[in-house]
């Protein structure tokens, strides 16, 4: 299984909204929103929180491929997150996440006890590449009790 496929299998949100998960690696998490009515804004474009939703499953995308063999020993959250509408974004809309932080950065700080954060970078583009939005997700491996 993907790690695109373990979060739309387990965040119905995901598929509520039918996110597409075009790639999702250790290094590059690419995910779609498909152009659809139902999830519009006022001005005909998907609304504000379907572009967060969109935005932060491809976090969780890249956060699973990145950290998925640390799931028996840790519980990946997201710890806060900040997004900025830049341009009007109309019809389907992509988002593109990258890790901040090395793996082996973030792994070695939980070998160490500690509760590691590092921050995933998200931008939104539209079908003519115009980034429409960009989205800073800041996510935690808290530890199993």
């Amino acid at each position: 299984m993907t790690a695109g496929e373990m979060v739309a299998a387990t965040v119905p949100m995901v598929r509520t909204l039918n996110l597409e998960f075009l790639e999702s690696t250790a290094e590059r998490a690419v995910v779609r929103l498909p152009d659809q009515a139902d999830f519009h804004n006022h001005v005909g474009g998907p609304h504000a929180g379907a572009m967060f939703t969109l935005a932060e499953s491809a976090s969780g995308a890249i956060v699973i491929a990145a950290f998925g063999d640390q799931l028996t020993r840790a519980v990946p959250l997201a710890v806060k997150a900040e997004i900025g509408y830049k341009k009007l974004a109309m019809g389907d809309v992509t988002a593109t996440a990258t890790l901040g932080r090395p793996v082996a950065d973030v792994v070695a700080e939980l070998d160490a006890g500690k509760r590691p954060e590092f921050p995933v970078a998200i931008q939104i583009q539209r079908a003519d590449g115009a980034v429409t939005g960009e989205m800073t997700v800041v996510w935690t491996l808290r530890p199993n009790a």
